[in-house]
């Protein structure tokens, strides 16, 4: 991979550096994660289930929530002889983790980090973070930065909107992203002079990569096209997006104006790093680091190509455990390998929110889309709300 001699020395020195004063691990976890990436997918489920019965023996001693869960329900975490075991184990909810928050910490760990979700299914959680899950959380990220030909230390341009992002902005973090070369624009302020000044930056910066909302990334690249202004002529390699979903239309008006391919990635501060997409155009789960379920209404899991909740367990997380995690997104498991021969297997799709969905009479879960395409199409109809009382009743305003 060809890089700049900067970017050479932020990616291979500063970067580094940087993680080791805040004691991360993030470079050896990098390193081993870009070899187990190669893996046959029989020694990733080997090193998945080793990793899981690490982390369940860790919590059943040293976790209160867990120690007492495990005695409650005869679980010895000794038994455990493949990811399947975990079905034994009750789901982790938004509302479990509220009711025993400081049950869920570790007691020998200090230096937790509080985090927050953006709430934006109605009630934000708070939840705790340590070192290794960041460390490993930073590794999957880089790694999957580093399938599109680019590094940590190539100009970025990062559109977010996130208040904890937006609140850190101090002087220290402003000489690190000066280093780093990150430049953030704010995706909540996005005024016609805000957008100009936007595009300005961009072609002035002339990013390798952008990161950002879908949705921000296409109101940017539809305001360059009403102003006439050209991005395409940047040398911008690809665009990172995440946090919403990726929709058709988005991904060609994102990948004409900036002339660079998108890359889709899948995750939550809660749950984790998901899936990434690579150049191949596969969504790879990060299955050295997760392991994923695919649950129905009834929570049994669901096989390779069934749509479902995704049920996750982070592997990072012994400091504050994410074991079986309903993360109220709906998506469905590949099972054919990608083309780009990396054994990370796939999540073949996601669907969105379930609160973003209709369920049929019948059970079948559908994207509210496909009532919203029939709604907006009638003569007369200017604006409307669909809600979904029970199975027998939808009520449309």
């Amino acid at each position: 991979m060809a890089m700049g001699l900067y970017t050479s020395l932020v990616a291979s020195l500063v970067f580094p550096l940087h993680e080791r004063l805040k004691r991360h691990d993030t470079v050896s976890i990098r390193r081993q994660m870009e070899q187990a990436q190669w893996w046959s997918a029989e020694r990733l489920q080997a090193f998945q289930l080793q990793r899981l019965q690490a982390l369940l023996r860790e919590v059943g001693q040293h976790v209160p929530y867990y120690r007492d869960l495990f005695a409650g329900i005869g679980f010895d975490p000794e038994q455990v002889r493949s990811t399947a075991d975990l079905q034994r184990l009750p789901f982790l909810t938004k509302s479990v983790i509220r009711a025993n928050t400081d049950a869920l910490k570790h007691t020998q760990v200090q230096g937790l980090a509080r985090f927050n979700t953006g709430g934006s299914s109605g009630e934000p959680l708070i939840f705790f973070i340590g070192k290794q899950r960041i460390s490993h959380d930073v590794a999957a990220k880089w790694r999957a930065t580093r399938w599109w030909g680019v590094d940590i230390g190539d100009p970025e341009i990062v559109v977010w909107g996130s208040p904890i992002e937006l609140g850190k902005q101090d002087r220290i973090k402003h000489w690190r992203d000066k280093l780093l070369r990150t430049q953030l624009l704010p995706a909540f302020e996005m005024s016609a002079p805000k957008l100009d000044q936007f595009i300005a930056t961009i072609r002035s910066v002339r990013p390798r990569m952008l990161f950002g909302y879908p949705s921000a990334l296409t109101h940017i690249a539809r305001h360059a096209q009403a102003r006439g202004v050209a991005l395409n002529d940047l040398g911008i390699k690809v665009a990172f997006v995440t946090s919403e979903r990726l929709y058709d239309e988005q991904r060609a008006t994102i990948s004409q104006v900036f002339g660079c391919p998108v890359a889709n990635g899948y995750g939550g501060r809660d749950a984790g790093f998901i899936a990434h997409e690579c150049p191949a155009g596969g969504m790879h789960l990060t299955a050295d680091d997760i392991v994923v379920e695919i649950v129905n209404e009834a929570g049994q899991v669901q096989g390779a190509g069934v749509a479902g909740e995704i049920v996750v367990t982070h592997l990072s997380t012994s400091e504050f455990p994410f074991i079986r995690y309903r993360t109220g997104d709906i998506g469905v498991l590949g099972s054919a390998p990608c083309a780009c021969g990396r054994g990370l297997p796939l999540l073949q799709d996601i669907q969105g929110r379930s609160t973003d969905f209709v369920v049929a009479a019948d059970g079948t879960v559908m994207h509210g889309l496909s009532l919203i395409y029939i709604l907006r199409d009638l003569p007369g109809v200017q604006a409307f709300k669909v809600v979904q009382e029970s199975r027998a009743r939808t009520r449309v305003l």
